[in-house]
């Protein structure tokens, strides 16, 4: 059973977060109305962001997690030239430009930067898959 359904991100402002990726990725809440928890369709999975202090109440863990946890989100783009304008348009929304926008040893280019919660994002331009302008990755055979 290979599914993942939803990644959901803890966030310490709820209103604060929303307003930063809706401007940054333009995306679009599934219920505009919702004030408590604000999903994302990615076509065929959502991304959700919720109260981080309740989202730790509920795996009944503590709230104060700080660091690096290992886990990195990616959004790839259809031009190499895109990188720079998403970690750009990233720190004008208040986002930390953790590693600017550079050749990459695999061959790409990419940056990464973390949100207003903390999370790492790497924004990436990948010569060897097609992004499609839906966002789909269309990847080769390996």
């Amino acid at each position: 059973m290979k599914r993942l359904n939803i990644i959901t991100l803890g966030v310490k402002n709820l209103i604060k977060s929303r307003s930063f990726y809706e401007s940054l990725f333009d995306w679009k809440p599934k219920d505009e109305e919702s004030k408590d928890i604000a999903f994302y369709n990615m076509g065929g999975w959502m991304i959700a962001l919720y109260p981080r202090n309740l989202l730790a109440e509920d795996i009944t863990i503590p709230a104060d997690g700080n660091g690096f946890s290992g886990i990195t989100l990616a959004h790839n783009v259809v031009k190499k030239s895109d990188v720079k304008k998403i970690l750009d348009r990233a720190k004008s929304l208040g986002a930390n430009i953790i590693k600017p926008a550079q050749d990459v040893f695999w061959g790409g280019y990419s940056g990464y930067f973390q949100d207003i919660d903390g999370h790492f994002w790497e924004v990436a331009y990948n010569p060897f898959t097609k992004t499609l302008e839906d966002g789909t990755l269309d990847l080769p055979k390996i």
